[in-house]
């Protein structure tokens, strides 16, 4: 096995914070901008995210401090509660409940970054800080430390973990059908 290098979460992607847009005004729903939030991911069970219950527009993206994440993003849930993973399947945005990470796919696989999180999930939750409820700051977020592998092992390791996925993916999809079918 190679070597594997240590690396803060900002060397390796850009951390994004999510925003939403005010909720007293409709105009800022109801759009076609992909907007996701922790309860979207409540119960995901699946590794890629689309779209979340709620859809804002473009109205509502100006308003506020949202940022539009590119595909294979991943999002992490920084509050309420910490540590729901996902990667984005296409362009989207998140609220404040987010940081985010669109990595630099120079240093560090998508997929392999979204298991790593997965794995760092007890790390980060433990790291959280507030009084009402726990939350990880977008500093605490740039600064974790973590180690991996070079790029190609990276593939190599998500490759595998994925087929595993897969797998259980196809199981949950089989069960559903049967529950659906007695």
């Amino acid at each position: 096995m190679k070597s594997w290098k240590e690396y803060k979460i900002e060397d390796i992607g850009i951390v994004v914070g999510g925003a939403t847009p005010s909720t007293k005004d409709s105009s800022n729903y109801d759009g076609n901008i992909p907007w996701i939030t922790p309860k979207d991911l409540a119960n995901h069970n699946g590794r890629y995210i689309s779209h979340g219950e709620r859809m804002i527009s473009l109205q509502g993206f100006n308003n506020c401090s949202c940022q539009m994440l590119p595909k294979n993003s991943i999002l992490f849930s920084s509050r309420a509660p910490i540590g729901y993973v996902a990667i984005a399947n296409n362009e989207l945005c998140t609220n404040q409940g987010f940081k985010s990470i669109i990595p630099n796919n120079n240093i560090v696989d998508s997929l392999f970054l979204y298991y790593l999180l997965v794995y760092y999930k007890p790390v980060i939750e433990n790291m959280g800080s507030g009084t009402t409820f726990k939350e990880v700051s977008g500093s605490v977020m740039k600064n974790l430390a973590i180690n991996i592998p070079e790029i190609d092992e990276q593939k190599k390791i998500a490759a595998i973990l994925s087929s595993l996925d897969d797998k259980i993916e196809l199981n949950r999809r089989i069960n559903r059908n049967l529950n659906i079918a007695a």
